[in-house]
């Protein structure tokens, strides 16, 4: 079956990788900017990052027919440094011209603090100027449902905003009610021990309806699964829900939300060279 990652980290991940989502059905990602694993010491290596999203990993998932789209942001871990903050929100906009650039994110909330929050702000603002869409990281484990409530309560209190332009990714069982009673597209990540299983998804499922949700394997340079996502579609099938429900998350409804950018499209399928 035919999916899209909505939420991929592939500079962490090896050409392989793409292969195997490739045989495994994937037919595009989107990539939001995060955390490298450590604090970039200056703008100069976000600019170097943005560079390699925009240019480098677009080439290589295209080696495997694989659409490579990508969000712009600095995440909210390194937002303690508001001078910082500054200088990459400056550099930001020369790179929402580019063709597979598709919003800000992922922006968001980590622990919390008060530079954070501002720094989420101004991305918003950066945001509503450019006319982006916006995907946004709600925190891990103890500090979820803190964040996400201060980050749906900012978002519903700025009149700009439109909610079905906003993707709230990382949503648990005890935050999904809160996203999307607020009108926000929610994303469920498949991810080992700070997120959800393939299992827990498909209950989110089975208890909100395919409405407004999507699927992701957050792959990064944690412990994650590049094919979580098809790892969803077997549980899915094995608690006997048709395929086009699972065609609805996998599928239809990643490109209900990112095809309100008009940057986003798919390859054409028949021309794509496949190198697998």
């Amino acid at each position: 079956m035919e999916y899209i990652d909505l939420h991929a980290h592939m500079v962490s991940r090896t050409t392989d990788d793409y292969r195997a989502m490739a045989m495994s059905g994937c037919v595009a990602v989107t990539e939001p900017a995060f955390w490298a694993g450590y604090d970039r010491p200056g703008v100069d290596a976000f600019i170097d990052y943005f560079n390699r999203l925009t240019d480098f990993e677009p080439k290589r998932a295209a080696t495997y027919g694989i659409a490579h789209f990508t969000w712009m942001c600095l995440n909210p871990k390194e937002a303690e440094d508001r001078e910082l903050t500054r200088q990459v929100l400056e550099v930001i906009p020369r790179y929402l011209e580019l063709p597979t650039v598709l919003g800000i994110g992922e922006i968001g909330l980590n622990r919390v603090t008060k530079n954070e929050l501002a720094g989420f702000k101004d991305h918003v603002d950066l945001a509503m100027e450019y006319e982006q869409l916006i995907h946004i990281h709600t925190p891990h484990l103890e500090d979820k449902w803190k964040g996400t409530k201060v980050i749906v309560e900012t978002l519903a209190a700025d009149s700009r905003i439109e909610p079905h332009r906003v993707m709230v990714d990382h949503a648990e069982e005890h935050t999904v009610d809160m996203i999307l009673d607020n009108g926000f597209w929610t994303g469920l990540t498949l991810y080992p021990v700070t997120k959800v299983s393939p299992a827990r998804a498909v209950d989110v499922i089975e208890s909100r309806g395919p409405d407004r949700i999507c699927v992701a394997a957050a792959c990064d340079w944690g412990e994650s699964r590049p094919l979580a996502v098809p790892e969803f579609i077997m549980e899915m099938r094995r608690r006997g829900h048709p395929d086009s429900l699972i065609r609805r998350v996998v599928y239809e409804n990643p490109i209900e939300f990112l095809g309100q950018s008009p940057k986003f499209r798919l390859p054409d399928r028949e021309r794509s060279a496949v190198a697998v």
